[in-house]
């Protein structure tokens, strides 16, 4: 019996405000919670995040607790510049994940490339999938 996958068209969100009912906030300003998808292989969990505008030097990624926590600024353009259309608005990104123990915490990688981040969860050594050595009588 085989079954046939159903094609699932993906749509984007629109970039929405992170609500004061989520939490006090505790910096000021307005922060966005960035889009993710994530993946998985064999060897990780791979999460990747679209946060425009953010510098490599402004971006923290906080582990504590098992909480993962993202969080990224993005600079007002310059005071020279006068805005006459705006679609896309300023502020900064957060967003946090909880991690099981499946997750080899020590190996944790993260990588921003042109405003989009990467960061690797490797799986703990027992949820990788590994040969069995057959042995000859």
């Amino acid at each position: 019996m085989t079954r046939r996958k159903e094609k699932t068209e993906l749509v984007p969100k629109e970039k929405q405000p992170i609500s004061s009912q989520a939490g006090e906030p505790t910096r000021p300003g307005v922060f966005y919670s960035p889009a993710v998808d994530i993946f998985q292989t064999e060897e990780d969990l791979v999460i990747v995040a679209d946060m425009p505008g953010v510098a490599p030097g402004d971006l923290n990624v906080d582990l504590e607790d098992s909480v993962l926590t993202v969080t990224g600024k993005v600079d007002e353009p310059d005071s020279d510049w006068k805005l006459r259309y705006r679609e896309y608005g300023i502020g900064g990104y957060t967003r946090r994940f909880t991690l099981s123990d499946k997750i080899d915490q020590s190996g944790i990688e993260a990588k921003l490339v042109n405003g989009v981040l990467t960061v690797r969860l490797p799986k703990a050594d027992a949820l990788k999938p590994r040969k069995v050595l057959v042995k000859a009588a």
